[in-house]
């Protein structure tokens, strides 16, 4: 990554960082088209270590720019708050940066699966087996290593 962050008064360390992208509701995946047209769209990430798991469909625009593209970039925002007295927004943020893979073995599109219904669904685990006996076949699972992370958080005025 060529660019350094411009308000480092702003920037928070690594492990503040992988906190956001913990807690955040959701990530925004950047992707480029073969075209060369940007593509982002939102989804649902859990983070185990360095990597993080999404799943999908196994095909669609997502997919092709996936396959075809060796780095993206994910945006999260764990927290956000406009207050009325001040023209500023106080925020907490993390890009992540990394190469996605497609997860092929059964064994860790289970692990990824498992991951992400741990983070979004924890009350609903004990269908969890069911449900990927039913579905694993067709659904798609990624995982992103973080090559680098960067956060910022602005405080309230």
């Amino acid at each position: 990554m060529r660019y350094e962050m411009r308000r480092k008064d702003r920037e928070i360390s690594r492990e503040e960082a992988l906190a956001v992208v913990d807690r955040a509701p959701y990530g925004v995946l950047s992707t480029v088209d073969s075209d060369g047209a940007p593509y982002g769209v939102p989804l649902s990430f859990a983070r185990e270590g360095e990597d993080l798991y999404f799943h999908c469909a196994p095909e669609g625009h997502k997919i092709d720019n996936l396959r075809a593209g060796d780095r993206v970039c994910v945006s999260f925002v764990g927290s956000a708050e406009f207050p009325e007295d001040h023209f500023t927004v106080v925020y907490e943020s993390a890009l992540v940066f990394g190469a996605p893979r497609e997860v092929l073995s059964d064994e860790e599109k289970i692990r990824g699966l498992r991951a992400v219904s741990l983070r979004f669904t924890p009350k609903n685990m004990h269908a969890f087996r069911a449900e990927t006996d039913k579905m694993l076949g067709r659904t798609g699972v990624w995982k992103i290593h973080i090559e680098k992370i960067s956060g910022k958080r602005r405080k309230r005025p």
